[in-house]
């Protein structure tokens, strides 16, 4: 019996250690926060995920293709939230010091935020009917109603994600915060994924009802996985329902100027703009550059979205690895850039070489080089913070990402229209006339944010010489990075 028992002992040791190693997520959960737990806070990101792949998959392919809705308004459209995005370092801020008479500071932002979700997608499949001219109202009434719909959808996509990821980083230990947020992102790309292959499907035969009817369905759905994701997650204090006499709360700029001492924390903003700009440009243009120049049919476009969730979803595992061995997040999302640059390359080639497998593949490299990109600038967000202010070095850096993305989506609109124009008018020469003229020059300039990006992150790339520990990395933010081998991932480090 003896001998039966510690075989028992010995094969769960091994299976632990197998579970460890090859699910990268096995070991995330701790006493505090328990997987299930996790788990269930995890679904806001679902539906975040949900509202980005009908936004900016989905939609803009309808409102392209389907409803003929000039590129330009659709890329403003999908823009207008970007109007919110500056705010979210001052609604993490808030929320930091937030006082509720329930003893929340959390969760009501949160629930705000699910609020302001549901109530633009509540409206929205309306309002694309009127702007579609498929009625006896004006257009311009769809157009006021789309971009209503648009900035409240934004405005509670940017309220939910900041004040969640505030709140798992609270409940987390700080040792196991990286593989959290690597985990809750993994769950945003699940959402992402799996909504973008639900919505091809139900939109491969397309017609306006079901449009609508798909559109009602996530606003539910959205409202029942917020409220599943935040029952019982943050307990209530007391303390907070009252001013503490005597207490001084810090100011918002006292607590920026802290954040952003010694530099580093600009210098990661800065690169994280450029980042996020150089993979964001495409997003509105991907399906339509599918549609368009490889003649692929509405389910077939609408799946490069879930493409782009399997590659960031790829890279969610190994941030989660990479982290669980100490790696360094700068370098990381160096590497994500460098793989951004080999991708919209193949995107830009699919098109004189007419092959749709290489612009998939394109398709699948932006989602893994951004997917990299983001959770590694995000874990070198929060190791720059200054200790108990979560929600602003969450903030911060959702504000430059969604900020920085917003604004080069409405670019990229622009672009491909004006060039598209300029080559039809012949202003451009006969070499540069074809129809993909306007999305290739969209991708070069991609590729050149890209490189720039670079050359902001590189001083930040901690070299293999630098053996100190994370606590000790954190101490010396102010010092800069000591010079090593030079590589394309440190340049010009």
């Amino acid at each position: 019996m003896n001998t039966v028992t510690r075989l028992n002992n010995r094969l769960a040791s091994k299976w632990s250690l197998l579970a460890t190693r090859f699910l990268p997520f096995a070991d995330v959960a701790t006493r505090e926060l328990p997987l299930g737990r996790l788990m269930r806070l995890s679904l806001f990101q679902v539906s975040v995920g949900m509202a980005l792949a009908l936004l900016n998959g989905t939609l803009n392919r309808v409102m392209i293709v389907e409803l003929h809705v000039p590129a330009w308004l659709v890329s403003s459209m999908i823009a207008l939230p970007l109007v919110f995005a500056p705010f979210r370092a001052l609604i993490g801020f808030r929320s930091d010091h937030h006082r509720s008479a329930l003893g929340w500071k959390r969760v009501p932002y949160i629930w705000m935020g699910t609020l302001m979700q549901f109530g633009g997608l509540a409206i929205m499949p309306f309002a694309l009917i009127v702007l579609s001219g498929d009625t006896n109202g004006p257009v311009l009434y769809g157009q006021i109603g789309v971009a209503i719909a648009f900035l409240l959808v934004g405005a509670g996509l940017h309220t939910t994600q900041t004040s969640g990821l505030a709140l798992a980083t609270d409940l987390a230990t700080p040792e196991n915060r990286p593989r959290v947020v690597a985990l809750l992102y993994v769950m945003l790309l699940v959402g992402t994924m799996v909504s973008a292959i639900g919505f091809g499907a139900l939109l491969q035969d397309f017609k306006q009802v079901k449009l609508i009817q798909v559109i009602q369905g996530a606003a539910l759905l959205t409202m029942v996985l917020n409220l599943i994701a935040l029952w019982k997650q943050e307990a209530r204090v007391p303390s907070r329902t009252l001013p503490i006499p005597g207490e001084a709360r810090p100011s918002f700029r006292e607590s920026w100027r802290a954040f952003i001492q010694g530099g580093r924390s600009a210098r990661l903003l800065v690169a994280v703009g450029l980042g996020s700009a150089g993979f964001s440009m495409q997003d509105v243009l991907l399906e339509p550059y599918g549609g368009e120049i490889l003649h692929m049919p509405v389910a077939s476009t609408t799946q490069l979205t879930a493409m782009i969730a399997c590659g960031a979803l790829a890279a969610f595992v190994l941030a989660a690895r990479w982290f669980h061995h100490g790696g360094e997040p700068h370098r990381l999302a160096s590497i994500g850039v460098v793989v951004g640059i080999f991708a919209f390359a193949a995107v830009v080639f699919a098109d004189p070489v007419g092959s749709q497998l290489m612009f998939r593949f394109g398709a699948l490299l932006i989602g893994f080089g951004g997917g990299l990109f983001s959770v590694a600038t995000l874990t070198a967000a929060m190791n720059h913070d200054t200790g108990a202010h979560n929600g602003l070095a969450l903030g911060a850096w959702g504000a430059v990402q969604a900020s920085a993305g917003g604004l080069a989506i409405g670019l990229g609109g622009w672009l491909r229209d004006v060039v598209t124009y300029l080559a039809s008018q012949g202003t451009l020469g006969s070499v540069a006339s074809g129809a993909s003229i306007g999305y290739s020059v969209v991708y070069y300039i991609e590729i050149v944010l890209l490189f720039a990006t670079l050359v902001a992150i590189g001083p930040l790339v901690r070299t293999p010489r630098d053996r100190r520990s994370p606590a000790q990395r954190t101490a010396a933010t102010s010092t800069p990075a000591r010079p090593g081998k030079f590589g394309l991932t440190e340049f010009p480090g």
